[in-house]
């Protein structure tokens, strides 16, 4: 399954589709970017002389590159546009903050898929490739 095939399968648009590229991705695991643009509206209310992306929103960066791409990949052919994902559980912890403007690199390795519910460890790294947030992630991806 091609990159462009599983971005046009993701349940997300902007301003809440967090991924921008897809850089590696097998039964495995996964690897892609996004970059935060500085005018997202959670910027401006959050920490108002100096923003910093929420937790929330590096947890569901995190979720769709390193959870729904990748079941939408492990799905195969087999995902319509139909689909329903439900975060089931997260244990992250935040280590560097992330600013406006900059790039984060999702790796997500696969821990299980069985029964539709896929479990991830996942780390994100910044541009300096810091480790920024890292743990894991389960969730269950659904058809109609």
């Amino acid at each position: 399954m091609e990159e462009k095939e599983i971005l046009s399968k993701l349940p997300y648009s902007k301003p809440f589709l967090f991924v921008d590229k897809i850089i590696r991705i097998d039964q495995e695991g996964v690897e892609g970017e996004y970059t935060f643009d500085e005018d997202l509206d959670f910027y401006k209310g959050h920490f108002k002389d100096k923003p910093v992306t929420p937790g929330v929103i590096l947890t569901e960066v995190m979720a769709q590159i390193g959870l729904v791409c990748l079941g939408i990949f492990l799905l195969n052919k087999k995902v319509n546009s139909n689909i329903a994902i439900g975060l089931t559980s997260t244990d992250i912890e935040f280590l560097k903050p992330v600013f406006p403007n900059e790039k984060v690199t999702v790796i997500s390795q696969k821990i299980y898929f069985r029964f539709g519910k896929l479990k991830c460890k996942v780390s994100m790294k910044n541009e300096k490739d810091e480790v920024v947030c890292n743990g894991t992630i389960a969730g269950m991806i659904l058809e109609d």
